[in-house]
């Protein structure tokens, strides 16, 4: 297959549940690896006789072809055990294909087998279904639907924080015993599954913790300083990501503290304000990096560590917690009308801890519109 020369068809092999190119081009959720196929704009499944019926009745596919009919084919020749490559490789003579386009996460032992079978395999860079940036109307309802969810936890957080007590010794007490990170995070994730969403990796951090933007917290949490609160449940019916972050702080926070809140505060709006059809996610990033400067808040190695803004403004957010399009310091692209992107800037200090709020906006011919209803506040 030259370069110049379109494939015959599209492969993915690969489990929906885990592969979010596979659940965005089937709709059906399946823990285990299939095939999809899809030439000349007709998509097709093979599934194996488990999957089979109801693959028919959920997938968004135009034919559901059956596993165990290749299968036969090898064992009526004797093999009793044929490989998936075999089987694809009977599926391809019928639907007459020869060359193949797959993704770049595609299984490397199955593209070598295949074209030891003579078939043409090219691996696609991502995006390899450019579409998914562009959201429509139903996924837009979908990511709502599971910003809600966020939302609910948020706010069960936030209330179980504002309902502690502080003692003398500077720790935050909850029912009698101190909130720590983990009983934060239950409370938060309790909410969420009662909502029929599954959470994961819930960052509930604090003071010192919160400068590194990925520590999801731990241990007891003292008053008077930073809590950062990062929620991305995923629908189990949809598969679609919500993504909200929130700092408060129970008791006073410094005036250090403040200003940061306020220039992170700031620096949102910058983004909600320049985000629209055709501007650069480039020029937005360093336009509220710049910002934080000016205010005091530089970014770089201090004592040994990054510390100031030096994480993206945001990414893409879908079936996949971070997609396309990048929204940050290395990011070429343009925005464009339908992407849904995280607006999410912080600012992280040792000694001080760390500031984020993160909304997530869908991007309009003129500007953008916020998906989250959440409020946003300092101290409770």
């Amino acid at each position: 297959m030259s370069k110049s020369a379109p494939p015959d068809a599209r492969l993915i092999y690969s489990a929906s549940e885990i592969d979010a190119n596979m659940l965005w081009a089937t709709r059906f959720f399946a823990p285990d690896p299939f095939i999809f196929l899809e030439k000349r704009g007709k998509r097709y499944l093979v599934m194996n006789d488990l999957e089979l019926d109801r693959a028919k009745s959920q997938a968004a596919v135009d034919k559901v072809l059956a596993y165990s009919h290749y299968q036969k084919r090898w064992q009526n020749g004797g093999i009793p055990f044929p490989t998936t490559a075999q089987i694809l490789v009977e599926v391809f003579a019928d639907l007459h294909i020869k060359s193949l386009e797959v993704p770049s996460t595609f299984p490397v032992h199955l593209a070598d087998q295949l074209r030891k079978m003579k078939i043409r395999v090219r691996p696609k860079p991502d995006p390899f279904w450019p579409d998914r940036e562009l959201k429509t109307n139903e996924e837009i309802r979908a990511i709502s639907n599971s910003l809600r969810a966020a939302e609910i936890g948020m706010e069960a957080g936030i209330d179980a924080v504002r309902r502690t007590e502080i003692r003398k010794d500077g720790y935050l007490y909850l029912d009698g015993a101190r909130l720590t990170s983990e009983i934060l995070k239950r409370i938060i994730n309790t909410a969420i599954m009662a909502q029929g969403y599954v959470p994961s990796h819930t960052i509930a951090a604090a003071g010192d913790q919160c400068v590194d933007p990925h520590n999801a917290g731990s241990g007891p949490i003292r008053a008077n300083t930073s809590i950062i609160m990062d929620i991305f449940p995923r629908s189990q019916k949809t598969g679609y990501f919500g993504d909200i972050t929130r700092t408060i702080v129970r008791g006073r926070a410094s005036e250090r503290l403040k200003h940061a809140y306020h220039c992170v505060l700031n620096g949102q709006d910058i983004g909600f304000r320049r985000i629209k059809d055709g501007a650069s996610a480039y020029d937005i990033h360093w336009e509220i990096v710049n910002y934080f400067n000016g205010e005091g808040f530089p970014t770089g190695a201090m004592n040994g560590r990054m510390q100031g803004f030096f994480h993206g403004t945001g990414h893409g957010l879908g079936l996949d917690i971070h997609e396309a399009p990048s929204f940050g310091q290395r990011s070429k692209n343009k925005l464009r009308a339908g992407n849904v992107v995280t607006v999410e800037p912080g600012l992280y200090y040792q000694g001080l801890g760390g500031v984020r709020l993160e909304d997530v906006v869908v991007v309009t011919k003129t500007g953008c519109r916020n998906l989250v209803q959440i409020p946003k506040f300092l101290e409770v």
